[in-house]
Order: C-alpha cells, then structure tokens, then sequence
C-alpha cells in the first residue's frame, strides 16, 4: 500500500514530549461535560485539554461551530508553513517537493471543505440541519481528515530530511488530531444518526434500472451523431435524459477539436453549477500516452469513450521512479458531478514497481460507468468523497481498490492478476483513520475471478479479500460472486494484530467456491452481516445516492437484489 503505519522515532519522541504538556485544565463543574463530548474520538485525552483550555460555547453546538473555524485557521496556517519550505530550501530532493506540493493542494482542499462547512453550521442557529447536508458536511470533515493522512503518508513515503520532520510533521500530527475533534462534535451535535450506515427507508429499497440517455441541442448532436453512429449504449431521444450543454471531440488523427485529451479538459467550462446540463468531452478510440488531471473548478464534466480497451489512457508513473502514490496516477479527477463511460485507464509500470496508480479520484458525486481499470499494485485510488462505479472491469494484484472514500461497487468485474514472485493479491485496502468518518468500500453484485495469467501461475498465489491498511479500516462484500482463488480464510493480516479489532470487515450472501465463510479469520473486525447491517451499505443508505445517481442516468440497484 502507500505507506506504513509506523512513526520515526524522532518523532515519536517529540509527540510524547507534546502530549504530556497538553495537561486538560478543566473545573469540577463541566469535567463530565467535556469528557462526553470527547468521548468518541481516538484520542480523548488530546480532546479534554482542547475543549477544557477552550473556554467557549454554551453547548455541543457552539463548541461545533468554534472547532470549525478553529480547524479553517490551522489549515491556512499550515499551507503557510509548506509554502514557506518550498521557497527557503530550494535544494530539497525532487520526490520531497513533489510531496510537499502534494500537501499544499490537499491543505488548499481543506480550507475549502471547512469554509463550506462553516457556513452550513452557522447558517443555522437551531439544534437541526437538514438530513442531505449533515451528509454533506460529515462528508467535507471526514475528506478533511484523509487529505491530512494523504500528506503525511507522501511525506513518509519519500523520506525527507530530518527538518522536515521537526517543521511540518509536528503540526501535521497536532492538525489531525484536531481536525479528528472537529468531526467528533459535528456528529455529536448534528448528525444523531441521520446519515450513510442508517437503515433505508422502504421507499429507497429495490432496484433501479435504466441506461445513460443524452439530451443535446441539435448542433450538439449532429457532432455527436457523426461520431458515434456506430455505438448505440448512449441515446439522445428517450424519456428523462440528461442535458449536454455542449460538446469538445478528442481525435489523435486532427480531425477534430483537440487531440489529446488534457487540451479538451483546459477548453471546459470552469466552476459550472449543473443548471446548463453536463459538458461532454467525447474522447475517439486511441491510446492516449498522457496523465490527465481534471481539476476541482472543472464541474459537471461528462466524458465518454470509443468502449473498453478502445479508448485508452495509459501512463506508468510509480512510487519507485519518485513518485508519491499519491502523484503516481494515469488519471486523476477532483472535480464533483463528474462521470466517465467506455475507457480504459491503465498503469503499465508493472508489479517491480510497486505502486503505481492508473485512476486517483477525489471527486464528491462521481460515477464511472463502463469503465477498465488495468494495474498492478495500487490500481484504483478510491481517495476520498462520494464515488459510484458500475460494470465496470478491474485488474491488480496488491490493494488495488484501497482509499477512503464512501466508494459503492455495483456489477463490476474484480480481476486479480499474477504479481511478483512471493506476493499475495489483496483486492481491498481502506483506509478510515477515525471511527468517526463515514467512508468504506462496498462491493456490491460483483464478480471475482482470475485473469488466466494467475491461474496459469507456476507460483502458489493466495488471493484475500483486503487487508486493514489504517486502524478503522472498513469493506464489505455483498451477494458477489467469487472464484476459488479467494483464500479460504479470506482477510489478510497488514502488520501482526495491527487493526483487526478495530476495522469491519463483513460479508453477505455472497455465492461461489470462494464465498465459504467456515474458514474465515475470527478477528473481532470481522462480520458475518445479516440483512439489516448489509443493507447500511446499499446505494441508498451508504451516501443518499438515489438523491444524486438517478440525475446522471446511470443505471444502479439502491438496495440489496432480492
């Protein structure tokens, strides 16, 4: 995975040395206060001296609000002090200032998502939000605190000098811990339950079937027509399509537009609200040798390809060329609302390379529809936010979905391949660092089976499940079906007992040789889920996505089949 859990000793050092000067100052008439708001966070001792010191707030409100705009500040600050780094040590190693970049955009993401949130909690003066934006910003605070990790784990990964570690690891460590709190009282304050991982309600139960259908001008759609007359998935003239409010053709012959597919991205309409329809970036069968980023202020972005294996973006960055794990995808996409039909995105560094990303998604209400994902270690980067993915292929050997978004998979076809001499496959790693976030990846109706290379291995390959990247690590399966390459005791250990108390892992009627649950591992992270506990992990009840997947026109089940 990216990275290891462990802590330099340097470190560890310095934040015990921290952690016993944090000594709560709290009065014998709100102690009980304080320790039940800090009750529900992984480190409650740090919580008690922030909010006892604090000497604010009437209630769990106030001291919400306050955490909010306490945690904005540090934010800015800390994007301060990385960018102070980046212009005094000019000489640092390449892979650094490429991770320290890394964390300035991420901090950059922060600052957006609390300002957001900001302004959600004090909209309000009431005990109440409505349940679709307590969604929202327990989505926006737990993205808050992934993007944080992210920085830490590129960090780690490039080992910089020991300066960096005094100057920016301290308040890294000290910012997440705070921004753990911020979280804790959101939930206690405004969330009660309401949310992803509550039971559906009987309306959002059962399936929803459709197909994606495209409205358009009719200049639109002559230029549509005369290139896709001979695919006919997408339709233009049926009830309840989605709007196209204009289109941009990707051909590497010239014939078109643009010819690669990052010049179509930059000629895309900025910081759009949905109201005009999507905007349609129509991407011609090619191979595309080319790392795209579609940035955050490039919203409502359709783009749609010549089918799977025709229209290609390749690239094969990896961790051990220089590149964080981070830094190292094919793909990357930031932007909301965004949705992807027909590609193939691939990293071809090969499992000698370790990882090395073909898609990095940290786009909120994304859908990839149709799609292949083709690497080794580390193929798909569920990074953080909300993200559907339906029939869509994916191919890898170790932790290849893993990431910490609220990530649902419907009617996908999961591929483990052969890695390295002496690997084990490992389909899942998540990566929750706080019981408090609301992500987790949910496999849902999905098929696992071998690529013929694993199963003409000359080499034993074991093949699980996931593994607990991160302390609360969180992924279940639903009515899969799965191969016999699936190890009989189907979760891998990341790090000895590291986790397998404190993550969920679960499975439910999932069918096929390798579905067996008899031999399954007996962590206490470990369940067998019945029907009400697998259905929190639904379309509906996950992320609310009847209220934002049926707008796409992507077709998807909100409930467990039946």
């Amino acid at each position: 995975m990216a990275s290891s859990n462990s802590i330099a000793p340097s470190l560890t050092i310095l934040l015990v040395v921290l952690a016993l000067s944090l000594n709560p100052c709290l009065g014998d008439g709100n102690a009980g206060a304080v320790l039940a708001m800090c009750s529900d966070v992984p480190d409650p001792s740090y919580c008690q001296s922030l909010v006892g010191r604090s000497g604010f707030g009437k209630d769990i409100h106030d001291y919400g609000r306050s955490f909010i705009g306490r945690s904005l500040s540090r934010s800015h600050r800390f994007i301060e002090t990385v960018e102070k780094f980046l212009e005094e040590f000019l000489f640092l190693p390449t892979p650094t200032v490429r991770a320290l970049k890394e964390c300035r955009s991420l901090s950059g993401t922060n600052a957006a998502f609390l300002t957001t949130s900001s302004e959600v909690v004090n909209a309000t003066t009431g005990e109440t939000i409505s349940e679709s934006r307590a969604v929202d910003v327990h989505t926006w605070l737990s993205a808050v605190l992934t993007n944080q990790q992210t920085c830490l784990d590129g960090l780690q990964e490039v080992s910089p000098h020991w300066n960096i570690w005094e100057a920016i690891f301290v308040p890294l460590y000290d910012d997440l811990k705070l921004f753990g709190v911020c979280l804790s009282l959101f939930i206690k304050g405004w969330v009660n339950g309401k949310g992803p991982g509550s039971p559906p309600n009987s309306h959002q139960a059962g399936p929803e079937h459709g197909r994606l259908i495209l409205k358009m001008s009719s200049q639109t759609k002559a230029i549509y027509d005369s290139i896709h007359h001979h695919r006919r998935l997408l339709q233009a003239d049926e009830q309840n399509p989605i709007l196209i409010s204009n289109i941009l053709v990707v051909s590497q012959d010239g014939t078109s537009n643009c010819t690669n597919i990052t010049s179509a991205v930059n000629l895309a309409p900025n910081n759009t609200d949905g109201t005009s329809g999507y905007f349609l970036i129509y991407v011609t069968a090619g191979v595309y040798q080319e790392y795209v980023s579609i940035p955050s202020y490039k919203n409502y972005l359709i783009m749609i390809g010549d089918g799977i294996n025709q229209t290609v973006v390749t690239g094969n960055r990896s961790v051990v060329d220089g590149w964080t794990t981070f830094g190292s995808a094919t793909f990357i996409v930031s932007s909301s609302n965004f949705i992807a039909v027909n590609m193939t995105f691939r990293n071809t560094a090969g499992p000698i390379k370790h990882q090395a990303v073909a898609v990095r998604n940290s786009a909120d209400f994304s859908v990839f529809y149709s799609c292949s994902f083709d690497g080794f270690q580390d193929t798909l980067y569920v990074h953080s936010l909300r993200q559907f993915y339906r029939e869509c292929d994916i191919y890898g050997t170790v932790d290849f979905i893993f990431g910490n978004a609220v990530a649902v998979f419907q009617d996908c076809n999961i591929y483990p391949r052969q890695p390295m001499n002496g690997q084990s496959n490992t389909i899942t790693a998540q990566g929750r660092t706080d019981p408090n976030q609301n992500t987790g990846i949910s496999i849902h109706n999905c098929t696992i089976t071998a690529t013929a290379d694993l199963t003409n291995s000359n080499f034993p390959v074991s093949t699980y499940l996931g593994r607990p990247w991160k302390e609360y690590s969180r992924a279940v399966y639903i009515q899969n079906f799965m191969g016999s390459l699936v190890n009989p005791i189907g979760w891998l250990e990341w790090n000895g007992t590291f986790a397998l108390n404190t993550s969920y892992f679960g499975e439910f009627e999932n069918k096929g040789p390798g579905s067996n649950t008899s031999g399954r591992v007996k962590w206490l992270g470990y369940h067998l889920l019945n029907q009400t506990e697998a259905a929190k992990f639904t379309v509906a009840s996950f992320y609310l996505g009847t209220s934002w997947l049926s707008p796409t026109g992507v077709p998807y089940d909100s409930g467990l089949l039946v």
